[in-house]
């Protein structure tokens, strides 16, 4: 018998929402021939519907809907789902960006946006939502501070749960897989933030300090986050 008749990988499938009609068709099309399987959604509520109606695997979200903001939809999205989402939006303000990616969402893209950036960071955060749910071994990380649980996503220190941002989250989990070694400035801020803010090394410093805080016992004086000036940070167990 010939395996070749085997059924391959079933479709990557993405929800758009957007409620700009020509913008939701270009998306439609553009991913569709590239194999993907497509659903659109004009409003916040119809999102929330199809997002627990089809369980896709990355959801592209517009923060302009007429309905709902954005933010409200990804918040309603957190409460049951870590399904990668990128943001789209006209708004570029850093503040912006800033509060959708502490909301939850997994990348940020600016309108108007050029076609095969986009589907590289699709396919990014499918690779990286794919990664997370097949890593095999040992997934908790213990140091004489605090506990990271790799698969569960949690962090607790003293016995209590630690509540990390998504970002914080994304941040930590970079370092933390890549345990005693030197991870560059634009390789983390690449994996966490995207391609477009390789050069926010100010975001690093940020949210390097808000760990510190919530885990090293003397954050001014880091045992397991570590700072190598001009270069990057390391993870110390």
């Amino acid at each position: 018998m010939n395996d070749d008749t085997r059924p391959g990988p079933p479709p990557t499938r993405v929800l758009v929402v957007d409620d700009e009609p020509q913008l939701l068709r270009a998306l439609r099309i553009n991913l569709g021939v590239r194999g993907y399987d497509v659903t659109t959604a004009s409003t916040g509520a119809g999102a929330l519907r199809a997002a627990a109606d089809r369980k896709p695997d990355v959801i592209v979200l517009d923060l302009g809907l007429p309905d709902l903001d954005g933010l409200e939809v990804l918040a309603g999205l957190r409460g049951w789902t870590s399904v990668p989402v990128i943001v789209l939006s006209a708004r570029s303000d850093s503040g912006d960006k800033v509060d959708a990616l502490d909301a939850g969402a997994d990348d940020y893209v600016t309108k108007p946006f050029g076609m095969d950036e986009f589907l590289a960071r699709l396919r990014v955060a499918v690779r990286r939502a794919s990664q997370a749910s097949s890593d095999g071994g040992d997934p908790v990380v213990t140091t004489s501070s605090f506990t990271v649980d790799l698969v569960a996503r949690s962090v607790t220190r003293d016995g209590a749960a630690v509540h990390l941002t998504p970002t914080e989250w994304g941040m930590l989990e970079m370092l933390v897989r890549h345990r005693g070694k030197l991870v560059g400035q634009r390789e983390l801020l690449r994996e966490v933030w995207g391609p477009a803010y390789e050069s926010e090394t100010h975001y690093l410093r940020v949210y390097l300090g808000q760990l510190r805080r919530k885990l090293e016992p003397d954050p001014a004086h880091p045992k397991h986050l570590l700072t190598e000036a001009g270069m990057g940070y390391r993870f110390q167990v």
